[in-house]
């Protein structure tokens, strides 16, 4: 099976769509924001990157404005990394609706720092953790 492989513009848009969204969490607590955030990570984790909202977003509005892609990645650590996100994301969603309150507020900024890497500095920290465990794994 071949790898499939996307335009590395993409899951930088969806990750500085995420910052936004994760900063808006933090700013105002809202737990169905974060639900919602937490609903985008599942898709990209389940269905491919290529498939999430911001995704589709991104091929929508944003691409045809651009040049043609130069560069292009496998999609296994970005999918990979959007489950990392779904794991903080719904760690931190637990936390703003059942408590502690502590834990959504770290695990929502966990969640912010990953994904601000990746959208100002194109440092994916779970796509790192993707090369680390198929290193380590062999």
């Amino acid at each position: 099976m071949t790898a499939e492989r996307i335009d590395v513009r993409g899951p930088r848009f969806g990750a500085a769509l995420t910052t936004v969204v994760l900063a808006a969490v933090l700013i105002s607590g809202s737990a169905p924001l974060l639900a919602l955030q937490t609903l985008v990570f599942a898709v990209g984790a389940v269905a491919g990157v290529q498939h999430s909202p911001y995704a589709r977003l991104f091929r929508l509005a944003v691409r045809p404005r651009l040049s043609a892609p130069t560069e292009f990645e496998d999609s296994a650590p970005p999918r990979f990394a959007q489950s990392v996100g779904l794991f903080f994301a719904a760690v931190g969603l637990t936390g703003y609706l059942v408590g502690p309150e502590w834990l959504g507020l770290t695990a929502t900024g966990c969640a912010l720092a990953a994904a601000f890497l990746n959208a100002v500095f194109g440092y994916c920290l779970g796509c790192e953790m993707y090369l680390l465990l198929r290193r380590a794994v062999g």
